[in-house]
């Protein structure tokens, strides 16, 4: 498969979530998942590799897919940290407004140090 670069790759739409205080409704605050901002993206699978096939099979065996998720860097992707989770935009919410398909940050780089792109190691099937 040819590997696709630029922003034409970046065919997806997820949007980032952060842990935050909200009101309830009831007059006290609670900690819930906040949308902070949606964006285009690259999202592909990872597969067994020479340099960690005990990692990507462990994960397999329960039930956890890890992707590379790779995104713009901007001021609003810079701020990014592993106590944030993504959901893939597509997929929606559900009737009581939770995410179809999230995915919780495990790692975030920037590869070639130039501050074009982020990639970050998510992992479907954590509970964020």
């Amino acid at each position: 498969m040819v590997k696709r670069s630029g922003a034409g790759s970046l065919d997806h739409r997820v949007t980032f979530q952060e842990k935050d205080l909200v009101d309830d409704g009831y007059g006290n605050s609670e900690m819930a998942w906040v949308d902070r901002f949606t964006m285009s993206a690259r999202l592909q699978p990872l597969f067994t590799s020479k340099l960690d096939v005990e990692g990507v099979s462990q994960a397999r065996l329960q039930s956890q897919q890890p992707y590379n998720l790779i995104v713009r860097s901007c001021a609003d992707t810079r701020g990014i940290t592993p106590n944030w989770r993504v959901y893939d935009a597509r997929a929606g919410k559900d009737e009581e407004g939770e995410p179809r398909r999230f995915f919780a940050i495990k790692t975030i780089v920037d590869p070639d140090e130039r501050r074009q792109y982020l990639e970050m190691l998510i992992v479907q099937g954590l509970a964020g």
